[in-house]
């Protein structure tokens, strides 16, 4: 018999601006211990020894420079997006914006093999992609099944199972951010954010860089919401809980909130995964989450109807806000 951990685990926990760092080489069960603590308190977490491998991270970062590197007219052949495709400052349709260009393609496996629209024509590798995100999504969904254990969830597939679905509607976003290094006027643009506060709406994400600083997370551990940076690791995936696994846990587990910042007079690329379930998936606390001591904090909602609400607001809006659970609203 399985039993559920209700409360906390009381372990290990990360204070001040140290990052959780998650070996996956060690033994199941401290993994899984690990694992919780880091989702509890920051929402976020490093993982080394992931076993993906280390051709497969490069080919996908070599393909994602090429494709920024091409005339800014090409690029825009494969824009703009409307969600999917090239952007260039604007994010979102609500007026947000950043120092970056992007590219944001749909991550499921079962889609034909032109990663961009067809009618623009542009060449992006769709077996690199795909092998890319082959390789992420299993990541994933053993991080997730790991977390689900522990937790004490008696379906430890519970999570991983919404992004191994045919119909996932999982994303994959490269994240430019260009060097300013060429005159003073540039130079002044140096530690402006280049991608604003946010948290990710799916269910996790894992993102990695290419060695360039930038990436910021805001702290739990201070009243300030002080923003901790986080050193890059070309090497280690990041993880983050989104605001759907929040949910899910009926908000045992942290969706955590971050930025990219400019900080360097190098170019800066991410690649992130973005595992989210079936538009049509009703996202709502697993019932083992909900106990007297953490009453129902989030009413049910599809994933369809959340990312409506989701391209309605602001960048930096709390989302999750929006779907409380109210008791008299069910009586």
């Amino acid at each position: 018999m399985v039993v559920v951990s209700t409360t906390p685990v009381q372990s290990k926990r990360y204070i001040g601006t140290e990052i959780p760092v998650i070996d996956l080489s060690r033994r199941r069960e401290i993994v899984q211990e690990e694992i919780v603590n880091a989702c509890e308190e920051y929402g976020f977490f490093k993982v080394i020894n992931h076993a993906i491998p280390n051709d497969v991270v490069a080919k996908m970062e070599a393909v994602g420079l090429e494709f920024f590197a091409k005339p800014v007219t090409e690029k825009q052949q494969a824009g703009p997006a409307n969600p999917l495709g090239y952007g260039c400052k604007s994010i979102g349709p609500n007026g947000d914006t950043g120092e970056l260009e992007y590219l944001l393609l749909h991550a499921n496996q079962q889609l034909p093999a032109k990663i961009i629209c067809e009618e623009n024509q542009i060449e992006f590798s769709s077996c690199v992609v795909m092998e890319y995100v082959g390789s992420v999504k299993e990541l994933a969904c053993e991080i997730l099944e790991l977390l689900a254990q522990g937790l004490g969830l008696e379906d430890t597939e519970t999570f991983s199972r919404l992004i191994r679905d045919t119909e996932s509607d999982s994303l994959l976003r490269l994240n430019h951010y260009p060097s300013y290094n060429c005159n003073k006027e540039d130079n002044n643009k140096v530690g402006r954010v280049g991608f604003g506060e946010h948290s990710d709406p799916q269910i996790i994400s894992l993102l990695r860089s290419n060695g360039v600083a930038g990436l910021q997370i805001l702290s739990p551990s201070t009243d300030a919401g002080d923003w901790v940076p986080v050193p890059p690791d070309p090497a280690a995936f990041f993880v983050n809980v989104g605001d759907a696994l929040q949910a899910m846990t009926n908000g045992r587990l942290v969706s955590v909130r971050h930025r990219a910042m400019v900080t360097s007079y190098d170019t800066r690329m991410s690649t992130v995964f973005f595992g989210g379930p079936p538009l049509h998936a009703w996202i709502s606390p697993v019932p083992e989450m909900i106990t007297t001591q953490r009453p129902r904090r989030y009413r049910s909602f599809t994933w369809s109807e959340f990312k409506k609400m989701m391209y309605s607001l602001r960048l930096g809006h709390n989302r999750l806000e929006l779907f409380r659970f109210k008791a008299e609203e069910q009586a």
